[in-house]
């Protein structure tokens, strides 16, 4: 039998058959498990949710930026009627049933203790798929796909295109444990990732990722190509060497075709204008203490981290209607908020660049099947010929007409069909 450590409390629940709340176990920092699944709740304290309405009252505004646009950053009107939203309409409480309508869990994996929803299909043949989300995400950016990928029939799909999810959160973010020694970059979730997919008797799946999912799938598809019978991304690594190298030097490419050169530009942009965050957060991510004690400097500093993501949410708080809804931002921003993982969550940045000199964008030399879903507003919509230069088993390419760095949270069915579509090829390698 497995070793497993436990304390008199923890026992106790479940002697008396109560599941463990979120604050519950963040307060019991000495209970120890070993390779055990056990069921998961969220519950937040009443007194967190009066805590953050007293903050959202005390804010302490700067000044009106001095032109008219984002250019200095987050504009204050955009972040005023959030925080009066945030403090007057929203309803945690909403999200968080949401959240305990699924299956939760929590497995501890090389010391840290990974949360993960885990919806099966009713379909005995379903492909197992693992999601990954990024920065600034979380499972909240996956919970509109759930249904219609594990229930393909209810949602204009049919029973063979069926998945079994699994959706965990990166270590240091959300219900997920915080890593209390160095080393946690996308190499060691990756493999935390084989090994819950393995834990849960998983031995042939597929993953899917943006942002930081798509490095840690690709990571997984490099240490375990007989396992992952692909992957999918919708922020993929494919920047040719040539194109780092005259981005670095501010040249455009002359024989660029029009896909490549918009993403030139895009990539053009980001590197100029829209990295800010990301350098931050790599360099020294601890100096940001206000994200932790301020939720206005929180949600502010999530706001700022695409372009076109951060004018969409403009809009959405402008009043206009989106793929996203003002409630839609609020819960993503109030679990990093409740779960305090502001600065937790920025330390992967700063793994990530501990001893490595290769670009985010570079291709990782992947031998395995790769999907591809470009859209247009992503940091970069990548163009077929990079994908296929990257991908030497590029399964699928589709080019979308709608859609941003939260494509799955935004977009939903175009999502849905992007997943079903990517691995339908796949399917009779279980």
């Amino acid at each position: 039998m497995k070793k497993t450590i436990i304390t008199a409390t923890f026992l106790a629940m479940f002697v008396l058959g109560t599941v463990p709340t979120y604050a519950q176990i963040a307060s019991n920092n000495t209970v120890q498990l070993d390779q055990s699944i056990r069921p998961f709740h969220i519950r937040i304290p009443d007194a967190k949710i009066t805590d953050l309405k007293a903050r959202l009252r005390n804010t302490k505004w700067p000044d009106k930026e001095l032109v008219n646009n984002e250019t200095q950053g987050v504009e204050l009107a955009t972040m005023k009627s959030l925080a009066e939203y945030w403090l007057t309409k929203y309803d945690w409480r909403k999200i968080e049933s949401k959240l305990n309508s699924y299956p939760q869990y929590i497995t501890n994996i090389d010391g840290v203790d990974i949360h993960f929803i885990h919806v099966r299909s009713k379909n005995k043949n379903a492909l197992p798929i693992i999601i990954t989300h990024g920065w600034p995400g979380s499972v909240i950016e996956q919970l509109k796909i759930i249904e219609p990928l594990t229930n393909p029939e209810k949602f204009g799909g049919k029973k063979e295109d069926a998945f079994d999810v699994v959706i965990p959160s990166i270590p240091g973010n959300g219900f997920s444990g915080k890593p209390t020694e160095l080393g946690w970059n996308p190499v060691r979730v990756a493999k935390a990732w084989i090994t819950l997919m393995d834990r849960l008797g998983y031995h042939k799946y597929v993953a899917q990722g943006g942002d930081w999912g798509n490095a840690i799938s690709e990571n997984m598809a490099l240490i375990a190509p007989k396992s992952l019978l692909g992957i999918h991304t919708n922020m993929a690594a494919t920047v040719p060497s040539e194109i780092s190298q005259a981005l670095a030097k501010g040249i455009i490419p002359a024989d660029l075709g029009p896909d490549e050169k918009n993403a030139f530009m895009q990539l053009d942009f980001f590197y100029k204008k829209g990295l800010g965050y990301a350098n931050e957060m790599s360099l020294r991510p601890q100096t940001l203490y206000a994200i932790d004690d301020s939720p206005v400097g929180l949600a502010a500093w999530m706001l700022d981290h695409d372009d076109r993501s951060q004018k969409l949410i403009t809009r959405v708080f402008a009043g206009q209607q989106e793929g996203l809804s003002k409630d839609d931002i609020l819960d993503n921003i109030s679990l990093y908020w409740f779960t305090n993982t502001g600065i937790s969550s920025a330390r992967l940045y700063w793994e990530a660049s501990q001893g490595s000199t290769a670009g985010f964008f570079d291709p990782r030399g992947l031998k395995i099947p790769v999907a591809v879903s470009a859209f247009p507003d992503e940091i970069y919509a990548v163009p077929k010929t990079w994908a296929q230069r990257a991908y030497p088993k590029l399964i699928y390419f589709n080019k979308l007409e709608k859609g941003g760095h939260f494509a799955a949270w935004e977009q939903p069915e175009l999502f849905t069909k992007e997943m079903r579509n990517a691995f339908r090829s796949l399917r009779s390698d279980l």
